[in-house]
């Protein structure tokens, strides 16, 4: 039996330990907002967040998550750096496809809540993990500043 703390909820769930997050969250929880991409936590479609900072739970077994607070992409609008993040996507127009959007957006969160005012370095080094097969950085990057400013 495993308890999970996910976006404020505690779940207690009959899984195996070494069982990823992303198949509880998807397949158990059936939270299908976070994304499977590669399996090898290289992409970052996965991207959740541990205690706010991001994790890619592709790989990630819940058995090792231990007491740590969960937060997916169904939840991270409920946080005030979550919500500036949303908006300024839809209004820089980022989502081309899409399906890297999820855990494009929580590494974005967990970067304005570490650095408020990012440089473009910081951008940098904060999405250098999430791949977008469309291309849409240049826009992912004016999103995360418009959310900075506002």
């Amino acid at each position: 039996m495993q308890t999970l703390h996910i976006n404020g909820d505690t779940h207690q769930l009959d899984v195996p330990a070494d069982m990823p997050l992303l198949w509880v969250l998807r397949d158990v929880l059936k939270m299908t907002g976070t994304k499977f991409g590669c399996g090898i936590a290289q992409c970052g479609a996965c991207t959740v967040q541990l205690d706010g900072k991001p994790a890619r739970s592709c790989m990630l077994p819940v058995g090792s998550l231990g007491d740590q607070a969960v937060t997916t992409i169904e939840a991270i609008g409920a946080t005030p750096e979550g919500a500036r993040i949303q908006k300024a996507w839809l209004k820089a127009e980022v989502v081309q496809c899409g399906y890297c959007q999820s855990g494009q957006i929580m590494s974005a969160t967990a970067l304005l809540k570490a650095v408020p005012k990012p440089a473009d370095a910081d951008i940098d080094a904060a999405m250098a993990g999430n791949i977008c097969r469309c291309g849409t950085y240049i826009r992912i990057r004016e999103a995360i500043k418009q959310a900075a400013q506002s």
